[in-house]
């Protein structure tokens, strides 16, 4: 629920008397109140009612009894839920509610679902000064004396009926509900990308291959094909027993799996021909499943191929769309992004087809998900867009159930905007910032806005599939990192003496030190990089950066990093790496710093070094983004001058396979070396190649030429990519990239 409405009824609420004056609801901790539900209360209002009287407890000292309507003849009640004797507004919209005096009575009503349970919190925040923030136990400030004032009116509708921040304060309950906030797993029965939930793979395809979609001219377990007969009545055999199971989940998805491979047989093109796009087929497979429960509520997502609306089925009225925005930057409102061109004519054709719309949108890198990622002065304007677009619920995913940057932050602002759009962000941030970060907070608010300002000053793209690496050229530069730390540093003298605060500011450091130390497997040998001249010639590992790294997974670990990416290492596995790393004999090499050219241009997002990626001394690791030069759809040709003839005996690189990342070997590796430039002679060719079968293991293969000890000045490399992506993996308008990391020449 917005925290500007509880701040502003709060502040209302303490200026305005009732005509006779406030009401005492509980005077020396003593209250002649009572807490009365209806005669037969919901689970929801009994919780309600548990909540006021706890609060007020845990505030006075004074334990209200809670009685049931007909128990109770008297005037000074707290009346809790639908009862008999009412007050306020005849309906409330949705999960909203209602808190108000009448007479000598308090009411707090709800609408449908949670409503009064919000309503409950909502009196205990703004009336009693209770608060509950992510990631720490309520707290209710003692006062023996509460009173009410006699014109107490509020009323509180959410714009949004579903409404989830998706990060680690989310395995709170309770600060869900303070917050007006909601968990997928609360409400769906069968969650996101569901196809081979409904119908493993594992099951059904070596048997019925059928079942699945047909690419490339075969069947395969990418996704399923919704025109076969068996697979819509398996699909509803599969919902009425989970149905049965569950009975009080509110929807249920019947949703692509995360990936391409849509079906292409005959029956599933012909319905996606006739309604323009690939969600063709599926929204006609899906009203068909919803028509066979017309009490439930289906989701399915529009995403990747799914996307873009049917020109002519529209969803049943049953069915709701939930819309990724995943392609867009976020360094602009999604209104006016040039990269959300696409997401914002799906938007308006689904909205035109009369869609019950939901958004899946992400506030997160989720590639690293400690790296800094300011994004949050756009949220409000995002929400809104949303919002006047129809939709009328929103996923906001960030990280998940391991911590991220500025997870705390982020599901509080989300938690008020989510209920109220119009909601003040800046209040909002200014209210966060004072109760958890207490004396730091105005340093810890002049860090975002220098977080903020930077990504606009220099131009920054904001990518969810970004790295701090590639952000390391505007708003992560080193000398931008010195004043976030500048900053960061006055936040911890502010805090000092505060134990809870001064560990909130160093948790919020930890993305500016993970930055620190991915940006320095970059540079390596040069400034800000790991490496130092070690003595007697060549490089050795800074002394001080083991400590670093072993305090550093500590620290992240102790924050809640179960991981740092999607998928990825955990903060032990990241130490183990960096120790590997750290024990690698470094080895330079004739090829050390030498300059490179290039036939065909490197991707500058994923090779951040550019061209001298390959003689910058430095291998890579499984991560594509940093220390390999991508070479995205064409041949990689580079041509190393080695500065003068060199006795060459061998040259030997590296090549990456990560088929998520459509990153493959090349099909074929050449080495040629010339004395002049102009006329070489291949010293050796080898080959690489796609996997024939599905393959998604990241590895690193090394290949190694001997080349006898023959004089050359040049070294030209020529690595094959290949023509188009495996069968297995076949994404359309997707080419094969190739990623070499170093050239050594010995």
């Amino acid at each position: 629920m917005s925290s500007l409405f509880l701040s502003v009824m709060m502040m209302l609420s303490a200026g305005c008397g009732a005509p006779g004056g406030d009401i005492p609801l509980v005077t020396g901790g003593r209250s002649a109140y009572v807490i009365v539900t209806p005669a037969s209360p919901s689970g929801a209002e009994r919780k309600a009612a548990g909540i006021v009287q706890e609060y007020i407890l845990r505030a006075s000292g004074a334990k209200l009894p809670i009685l049931q309507e007909g128990g109770y003849s008297g005037k000074q009640a707290i009346y809790v839920g639908n009862t008999r004797q009412s007050s306020g507004p005849e309906k409330i919209k949705d999960d909203g509610y209602y808190t108000g005096v009448s007479g000598q009575a308090l009411y707090i009503r709800g609408g449908s679902g949670k409503g009064v349970v919000y309503g409950a919190y909502h009196f205990a925040e703004a009336y009693m000064r209770c608060r509950k923030l992510p990631g720490a136990p309520a707290v209710a400030p003692v006062s023996k004396d509460i009173s009410l004032p006699g014109n107490m009116q509020d009323l509180s509708e959410p714009d949004f009926i579903y409404r989830e921040s998706y990060y680690p304060a989310s395995a709170d309950a309770e600060y869900l509900e303070w917050h007006g906030l909601q968990r997928f797993e609360d409400l769906w029965g069968l969650w996101g990308h569901s196809y081979f939930k409904i119908l493993p793979p594992a099951t059904y395809f070596a048997a019925h291959p059928e079942y699945y979609s047909m690419v490339n001219g075969r069947r395969q377990p990418l996704q399923l094909c919704l025109s076969n007969e068996a697979v819509y009545r398996l699909t509803v055999a599969y919902f009425k027993k989970a149905m049965a199971d569950n009975p009080d989940a509110i929807y249920w998805s019947i949703s692509p799996e995360d990936g391409p491979g849509g079906c292409t047989c005959d029956q599933c093109k012909k319905a996606d021909t006739e309604e323009g796009s690939q969600s063709g087929s599926l929204i006609r497979f899906v009203n068909r499943v919803a028509a066979a429960f017309p009490q439930a509520r289906f989701t399915t997502l529009a995403y990747g191929y799914t996307s873009k609306a049917p020109a002519k089925t529209k969803p049943a009225g049953n069915v709701y769309i939930l819309l990724s925005t995943i392609d867009a930057y976020r360094q602009t409102p999604l209104a006016e992004a040039p990269s959300a061109a696409d997401f914002r004519r799906n938007l308006a054709a689904w909205e035109k087809l009369g869609s019950h719309l939901f958004i899946w949108d992400y506030t997160t890198q989720f590639t690293n998900y400690l790296c800094p990622f300011p994004d949050y002065n756009h949220l409000a304007a995002n929400l809104q867009y949303f919002a006047a677009h129809g939709v009328r619920g929103v996923f906001s995913q960030g990280s998940g159930d391991t911590y991220g940057d500025m997870a705390e932050y982020n599901s509080y602002l989300q938690a008020a905007l989510l209920w109220n759009t119009r909601a003040d962000a800046g209040a909002v941030t200014a209210d966060f910032m004072k109760h958890y970060y207490r004396a730091a907070a105005a340093p810890m608010q002049q860090y975002l806005q220098a977080l903020t300002a930077a990504v606009k000053t220099t131009g920054a793209v904001l990518d969810i599939y970004g790295s701090p690496i590639y952000s390391g050229k505007d708003y992560l530069s080193p000398a931008n990192l010195d004043q976030y730390s500048t900053l960061l540093d006055r936040a911890e003298a502010a805090a000092e003496g505060d134990t809870a605060a001064l560990r909130r500011v160093y948790r919020a450091r930890l993305p500016l030190e993970y930055t620190v130390l991915q940006q320095s497997r970059m540079y390596g040998t040069e400034k800000f990089g790991y490496l130092v001249p070690a003595n007697g010639g060549g490089y050795t590992v800074n002394p001080k950066w083991p400590a670093r790294v072993q305090r550093f997974a500590e620290q992240a670990k102790a924050a809640g990093v179960k991981e740092l990416s999607e998928g990825g290492l955990s903060p032990e596995a990241y130490l183990a790496q960096w120790q590997a790393l750290m024990r690698r004999p470094w080895v330079g090499g004739l090829a050390f710093k030498a300059p490179v050219t290039l036939v065909n241009a490197y991707t500058p997002e994923y090779s951040p070094m550019k061209e001298k990626t390959l003689t910058d001394g430095l291998t890579g690791d499984l991560d594509f983004s940093y220390n390999w030069l991508f070479t995205y759809g064409k041949d990689m040709i580079a041509t190393i001058d080695l500065g003068g003839s060199k006795t060459v005996r061998s040259v030997q690189l590296n090549f990456l396979q990560d088929a998520r990342h459509n990153i493959f070997l090349p099909q074929q590796i050449t080495i040629e070396i010339s004395a002049n430039g102009l006329d070489y002679t291949k010293i050796g060719t080898q080959t690489g190649g796609l996997p024939a079968e599905e393959d998604y293991t990241a590895a690193i293969r090394n290949f190694k030429f001997q080349a006898g000890g023959k004089a050359a000045r040049y070294v030209r490399v020529t690595a094959v990519c290949a023509p188009k992506m495996p069968d297995w993996r076949a994404i359309p308008n997707k080419l094969p990239a190739v990623c070499c990391d170093e050239v050594v020449v010995l």
